[in-house]
């Protein structure tokens, strides 16, 4: 038995065909979507990338570890904490990861015998250069038990395809540059502006057309779909594409243009916090199954130890795949093998901390959202949406269904009493001695032009950051 875990960062479930978009994204990801278990209704319940994977990896959510926010450096994983490659190694699995997150926190090298740093002279990471490594790794130890996470970065900003894929979802006539086409301009003009300026828009010039940023998206999406067929294709040909559980999820999604959140991935809404989970195991693992019950990225953990412990590989230790502590998932094998489509959660619970902060619960029909920051966001303090009838979330009716609201409320706030158990708030202590971990990235920028934060804030259109001319 073997196991690839892959994580395909920011990659938003709704634009993949086996998620219902109708764009020719992600082919080879739907047939192996077509070949084993898809969920329907997963979710990330700590967003983004620093805190998804914590979570996935120990089986608990941010406020059980501590760790709610992302790039902070109040934040650290004790080395007693479960991590799931470290007890896969002590099991007796060979780990390897290819990888960077090593660069966010130390724990994420945290168990691998073999930890392959995927990061190059830029800063965004190229598909092929992780298959190049994966390959090459996977001819030496391909005999296994083996353990191996893959981490794609392509569908993050900034969007940067191959111009090849570019013409599938953007019109070939179409002027990217067209000085009547103002669609950009909220974003130009958006309080964030002076980050992503240099992480995103420097790399695509005077872009006027908001369309043809998310088309760039697509076609990120549409080339990281080749790599993973690439990627099959050599399992195939090395003879462990049978024996390999496949395990491919999103740690959040993105946001294009919704809400005010222009190509990036904070905000609880259905947009980043909705994921895809897909896996596959052939002979064991049923095929073209769909489950539509409400699934967390804490749930893999579990799903994962139960799946070694059924397939009994040569070697291992079982007795070593013990928990530490209670997790917060609960294993999906139920669901895998179940005759209904029910999920492991009646209700989801949310959390943020990096651009803002913010916790919901999300449930079968309703999504609740609470601000404590909204950072460089226009907020109210409570959102309430009934995702039934306002899939998109543009309807706030928090003061319109008070009621439903406020006993959303006390559910949220007696749901994180009940976590903490009688410890501190983390994202509380976040806020107090540090503020927003992302305020300070804008601020660097800001100093170096001479304005502060809340001169920014009050006025982002002053001409210095004039969008026309200078996010070149």
């Amino acid at each position: 038995m073997n196991i690839i875990m892959i994580s395909l960062d920011t990659l938003r479930a709704s634009r993949l065909g086996c998620y219902g978009y109708a764009k020719p994204t992600s082919p080879y990801l739907d047939r192996i979507a077509s070949e084993g278990v898809l969920f329907e209704r997963a979710y990330a319940s700590d967003i983004p990338t620093e805190v998804a994977h914590t979570s996935i990896f120990t089986g608990k959510i941010g406020l059980t570890t501590g760790v709610v926010s992302h790039g902070s450096d109040l934040s650290y994983l004790p080395k007693s904490e479960g991590w799931l490659p470290a007890m896969l190694r002590s099991a007796g699995f060979t780990t390897a990861a290819v990888d960077n997150l090593y660069h966010l926190k130390e724990w994420f090298a945290r168990g691998y015998r073999y930890y392959i740093n995927s990061s190059g002279r830029t800063r965004w990471i190229d598909g092929k250069t992780v298959n190049e490594l994966a390959l090459a790794w996977l001819r030496q130890h391909r005999t296994g038990p083996f353990f191996l996470f893959l981490h794609y970065w392509d569908a993050h900003t900034p969007y940067l395809p191959p111009e090849s894929y570019v013409g599938e979802f953007y019109p070939a006539g179409r002027d990217r540059f067209d000085p009547a086409n103002r669609s950009m301009e909220r974003a130009y003009n958006h309080p964030a502006y002076p980050f992503f300026k240099h992480h995103h828009y420097c790399h695509l010039g005077p872009v006027t057309d908001s369309d043809y940023v998310s088309a760039l998206y697509d076609a990120e999406i549409r080339y990281l779909d080749d790599r993973l067929r690439e990627l099959d294709e050599a399992l195939e040909a090395l003879g462990i594409r049978e024996e390999t559980l496949l395990v491919l999820f999103g740690d959040h999604g993105e946001s294009l243009t919704e809400h005010d959140i222009y190509w990036d991935h904070c905000g609880l809404y259905e947009q980043t916090v909705h994921v895809p989970v897909i896996m596959r195991w052939p002979g064991r693992i049923p095929q073209g199954k769909r489950i539509g019950g409400l699934v967390q990225h804490a749930d893999l953990l579990p799903t994962i130890m139960e799946a070694v412990r059924r397939g009994q590989p040569a070697g291992i230790e079982l007795e070593a795949l013990r928990e530490t502590g209670t997790l917060d998932g609960k294993s999906l094998w139920p669901c895998i093998e179940g005759t209904d489509s029910k999920g492991t959660n009646g209700r989801i619970y949310l959390s943020e901390c990096a651009w803002q902060a913010a916790r919901a619960v999300r449930t079968e029909r309703y999504k609740f959202i609470r601000y404590y920051d909204s950072g460089p966001f226009t907020r109210p303090l409570r959102e309430l949406y009934d995702l039934l009838a306002d899939p998109e979330e543009t309807n706030n009716l928090a003061e319109r269904l008070p009621d439903v609201a406020s006993e959303l409320e006390r559910d949220l706030i007696e749901f994180v009493q009940a976590k903490l158990a009688g410890r501190p708030d983390p994202m509380h202590h976040q806020l107090s001695e540090k503020g927003l971990p992302f305020r300070r990235r804008i601020e660097t920028i800001l100093a170096q032009a001479g304005m502060t934060w809340d001169e920014w804030r009050s006025d982002p259109r002053r001409e210095r950051y004039d969008a026309r001319s200078d996010h070149r």
